[in-house]
């Protein structure tokens, strides 16, 4: 067996079974959030819920994907064929292809690379055109006033969030997930984590995190009240599935960034537990649920308001930390709690 594998089939092999296993988890894991997603929504509203396709509604979201794949796809006239299809898969398949440097325990990750950041975000960076070629194709102004509200929102918030992890990044002075989470192991458990010394851009970073992917109260480029559905008013059927999938893996991917970079990954958080990627997977589905608690209670901002934040307010403070950051670490102040790189983290 070990033969087989330092051949190039092989290698091929293992690699296309590491890919589906990883493609199988995000996508196990899409069926259990849109649940506990509409199941955290009703239950704010004093509803029920999904309660009646399987034991507890739990097969609920089967039946609606089953239901958008066997619906007929109805294209509307004039529309760009060869850019309306691609669209929805473009978003989807960059929402996924980001999950391949994501580690869920310390070398259980598909492409452990050194740029790890870069990587995600240069996807992120991606995205966008999927929902830009959307609203052009669909030859609609409600789905193209859409696309351009979500690349300027998406653009402007991108930038937030890229200077609020520079800080994690000087901190730890490496680029790589497996090691921003091995700087945090320090033996205290949750208070050696980066949220304690980097505690105010973890709030910002959540709230960008929901302007990033469109989701309330930050829904602007498909908010139903204005646009009906924005960008995506147009779709039907599996494309619009497409759409919808891409969204929801790219806000668990989010989840999975602040487990990663502020709350110690796979860490325990105490230490006297043992340190596994149940932890890693605990934290993610927190933070999905915080994400449902948002949609849930908070009402949505104006489109002017939204920029306003991201422009004025957001970017001068993650700008403002990475000085302060470089600072501390510079002088190892606090005990070096902004410069692991320097004492091992």
């Amino acid at each position: 067996m070990s033969d087989f594998l330092d051949t190039g089939l092989g290698i091929f092999t293992l690699i296309l079974a590491q890919s589906l296993l990883v493609i199988a988890f995000v996508m196990l894991s899409l069926l259990f959030l849109v649940y506990g997603d509409r199941k955290i929504w009703a239950a704010v509203q004093m509803r029920r819920g999904p309660n009646v396709v399987g034991p507890w509604g739990l097969l609920q979201t089967v039946a609606d994907a089953l239901k958008y794949v066997v619906k007929e796809v109805v294209i509307p006239a004039g529309v760009d064929r060869p850019v309306y299809f691609l669209a929805p898969m473009l978003s989807f398949v960059l929402a996924v292809l980001a999950w391949s440097v994501i580690p869920f325990n310390d070398g259980w990750v598909l492409s452990d690379i050194n740029v790890a950041i870069l990587f995600v975000f240069a996807i992120a960076g991606l995205e966008v055109y999927g929902v830009i070629m959307g609203g052009w194709a669909s030859n609609s102004k409600y789905a193209f006033l859409g696309s351009l509200r979500s690349a300027a929102q998406m653009i402007s918030y991108e930038v937030s969030l890229g200077l609020i992890i520079v800080g994690v990044i000087i901190t730890t002075g490496s680029m790589n997930f497996s090691a921003i989470v091995a700087a945090q192991d320090t033996g205290w458990g949750m208070l050696g984590w980066y949220w304690l010394p980097h505690l105010p851009m973890v709030v910002l970073f959540f709230i960008s995190a929901l302007a990033e992917t469109n989701r309330p109260p930050f829904d602007l480029p498909e908010a139903e009240s204005e646009l009906v559905a924005g960008f995506m008013v147009e779709y039907s059927s599996t494309p619009y599935l497409l759409f919808m999938a891409g969204e929801y893996i790219a806000i668990f991917l989010m989840c999975a960034l602040l487990s990663l970079l502020f709350f110690g990954g796979w860490l325990s958080p105490v230490p006297f537990l043992p340190d596994g990627p149940h932890w890693m997977i605990a934290k993610m589905a927190f933070f999905f649920f915080l994400f449902a608690m948002v949609k849930a209670i908070v009402p949505r901002y104006r489109y002017d308001q939204l920029m306003r934040i991201g422009w004025k307010v957001f970017l001068p403070l993650s700008l403002g930390w990475v000085v302060l950051v470089a600072f501390l670490a510079k002088f190892e102040l606090f005990g070096g709690a902004y410069a692991r790189w320097a004492i091992g983290g």
